[in-house]
């Protein structure tokens, strides 16, 4: 066999897995609400909460304390559909130490919201694009 041939073998190959792979995401149907990797689910989160904070007014920063729902779609990445419960920190926004902020304690000091969302990500090539949010404030 020559040189074309092997070429020729190794695209049609190429075509078909392709299309296999195709067909899986196709089966997907929207979006489903499964278990991700908790490593793209947490990163994902990070992002979201530091655009929230980023474009917020309040001098605090907030921070994400529960996940109330979680749905995932394959496309031509992972977009995420998420519930969450954020409530402010006591660390101001000029702080290093965002990780490690506990929730406001003082009764006039804390504050909480119920933010849903929609994330476009590409976790392999760390890419991440906030589509949609909303946030109501939660009543304590």
């Amino acid at each position: 066999m020559g040189a074309e041939c092997w070429r020729n073998l190794l695209l049609l190959l190429a075509a078909l897995v392709l299309t296999a792979k195709l067909g899986h995401f196709q089966r997907w149907g929207g979006f489903q609400e499964k278990s991700t990797s908790k490593k793209n689910m947490n990163s994902t989160l990070r992002f979201f909460i530091e655009n929230y904070n980023n474009v917020s007014n309040d001098t605090y920063l907030f921070r994400v304390d529960k996940v109330l729902q979680s749905y995932v779609q394959l496309t031509t990445g992972v977009e995420y559909l998420a519930t969450v419960k954020i409530s402010r920190t006591k660390c101001k926004k000029n702080s290093t130490k965002s990780h490690s902020c506990p929730r406001q304690s003082e009764k006039k000091m804390k504050k909480s919201f119920i933010c849903d969302f929609l994330i476009y990500t590409v976790p392999w090539i760390n890419y991440y694009e906030l589509w949609n949010n909303s946030c109501l404030e939660a009543h304590l």
